[in-house]
């Protein structure tokens, strides 16, 4: 049989790569989480530290520090906060107990509102103290807040939640801000006292089996993120030097950080406290005596995140290839700014993705035209010296030469679009801009699939004919029944992919088509002055 020509070995690469790539997530699809207890309680595990500047644990704490007890206090809001963002609620520990999204986009299964907290599950600012009787105590004795309700709409409020142990009394400051972040300072009366104090559990309300990142996000001082998902932390993790500790889903996350200076954070499995969710990781900050942080909660909007700290644009992942998809994405979102509309800004990035490509892409597919009118001769060549590779080698690359064709002319602009894809990939399945983004016509949320599938039958059709204009050396009809079918294949594939990643493949197929049609008229003219040189020189 027949080998595969470069380009198509290159191209088959390119589609199981994908295909390895983005339904690895479809054929092992997450379990789906047990039902909590209603009574079941939202106490963190324990967790403990090496060595760190404020807290210091060793392996007598390890073995002493026992799980939460179950609260007895029956939860009860006891202060309700308002921002331009979310309206969200206090619980009589001290935690956040919901946080509702205002913006319309943001809908739950049954179109209410969405409510980023899991009442079931590790609540965010709750805190847990190192020392056992007192941690007890803790979870036996309410809150009580300086005021019952908090209207941050249109400038920064303070709440301040007051918890009397007795022998120490901890008070948490939390100042709101309207664009939904907040400072938090954690006051402890007996400095010597050693707490931890979580994000909570990440967010749980996106169910999609898309590839994406779901656990824990820690990034230190030197910018180096740690991604910690399902599994990974089979035993207790400690940083020392962090600057943000995220829980983090597609599209949201509940983060504490330090706009300077590092903090502790430790993580861990959240075990039996978490049914359903017992390997994945639960983040917690630790420190002695007080503590001074900002957090925020809610979608992961990069200009909002900009605003506040450039660094928390690090809590959107984007995978592999972030070092293309973030400047990528900026360039999508100054399109956005003069279009108004994604859909269009993905047709306008595609197209100037092209028309950057397009030298290289027009010497590669000149290139495949003169291999495609070279393959008889290479065919002959083959034929004629198969059994001597090394001589067979050099007469294919005098061959080459003599009519300036290059046999990997066409693999460079493919292998460009290798990483330039998946960084797209990347960015339109994580940016939440594009969740509840609307295009044209029936194309009202790019983040879902295209309800009457039509971009994915455009593309395959845009596939099918890009195959048919493209030159190829192909000769043995196996190969040829592969590539036929290869439109069908992807378009099956594509049915439930988001429509802007479904837009964004159609459109550079209809750009390639264009492109493949003006290289052809092009070659056709290259070869009329070709013979007309002949014709010249034999004159």
């Amino acid at each position: 049989m027949e080998k595969l020509d470069t380009n198509k070995r290159l191209l088959l690469a390119i589609v199981l790569s994908f295909l390895v790539l983005t339904l690895y997530s479809y054929i092992f699809p997450p379990q789906t989480p047990k039902k909590l207890d209603q009574n079941a309680s939202s106490a963190p595990i324990a967790t403990q530290s090496k060595a760190a500047p404020t807290a210091t644990f060793n392996q007598k704490t390890t073995q002493n520090i026992k799980q939460a007890p179950i609260s007895s206090q029956k939860s009860q809001t006891i202060a309700t906060i308002e921002t331009t963002k979310y309206k969200a609620t206090i619980d009589n520990l001290g935690r956040i107990d919901s946080l509702i999204l205002k913006e319309s986009k943001y809908k739950d299964e049954n179109g209410n509102p969405l409510d980023l907290i899991n009442k079931k599950l590790i609540k965010p600012l709750e805190l847990r103290f190192k020392d056992v009787n007192l941690n007890a105590k803790a979870f036996q004795t309410n809150y009580t807040a300086s005021t019952k309700t908090l209207n941050a709409t249109t400038k920064s409020e303070t709440l301040t939640l007051t918890q009397n142990l007795g022998s120490v009394t901890v008070k948490k400051v939390i100042t709101f801000y309207p664009k939904g972040n907040y400072d938090i300072k954690v006051e402890v009366s007996d400095k010597n006292q050693e707490f931890f104090l979580t994000p909570g559990f990440r967010p749980t309300v996106d169910k999609t089996m898309y590839m994406v990142v779901r656990g824990v996000v820690i990034r230190d001082d030197k910018g180096v993120l740690t991604t910690l998902e399902k599994g990974d932390a089979k035993s207790i993790l400690t940083f020392s030097n962090a600057t943000v500790t995220a829980a983090v889903d597609r599209y949201y996350t509940t983060l504490l950080y330090k706009k300077e200076g590092v903090f502790n954070t430790t993580v861990a499995a959240c075990g039996s406290e978490c049914v359903g969710y017992e390997e994945e990781p639960i983040a917690f900050v630790h420190a002695k005596g007080d503590l001074e942080l900002q957090g925020y909660a809610g979608p992961k909007e990069w200009k909002l995140f900009e605003s506040l700290d450039p660094k928390l644009t690090d809590v959107i992942e984007f995978g592999w290839f972030t070092f293309l998809a973030k400047p990528f994405f900026k360039i999508m979102l100054a399109i956005y700014d003069f279009v108004g509309n994604w859909g269009w800004t993905i047709v306008l990035f595609t197209l100037l993705v092209k028309i950057i490509l397009f030298p290289l892409s027009y010497k590669g597919l000149m290139s495949m035209q003169k291999l495609k009118d070279l393959a008889p001769k290479m065919k002959e060549l083959r034929e004629k010296y198969g059994n001597d590779p090394v001589k067979m080698n050099q007469q294919m690359m005098a061959l080459y030469k003599k009519h300036g064709a290059n046999p990997m002319g066409g693999c460079l602009p493919m292998l460009l679009q290798i990483p330039i894809f998946f960084a797209l990939y990347r960015v339109l399945l994580n940016a939440d801009e594009l969740q509840g983004a609307p295009w044209i016509l029936w194309i009202q949320d790019l983040s879902a699939p295209d309800p009457y599938f039509v971009l994915p039958v455009l593309m395959g059709l845009t596939m099918y004919i890009q195959q048919k204009i493209t030159p190829n050396t192909m000769t043995d009809p196996m190969q040829k029944k592969i590539f036929m079918w290869l439109p069908a294949i992807m378009t099956i594939f594509f049915i439930n992919f988001p429509a802007g990643l479904v837009l964004y493949w159609l459109v550079n197929n209809v750009l390639t088509i264009a492109q493949q049609l003006y290289i052809n008229k092009a070659y056709e003219k290259y070869k009329e002055q070709q013979k007309a040189k002949e014709r010249k020189s034999k004159k």
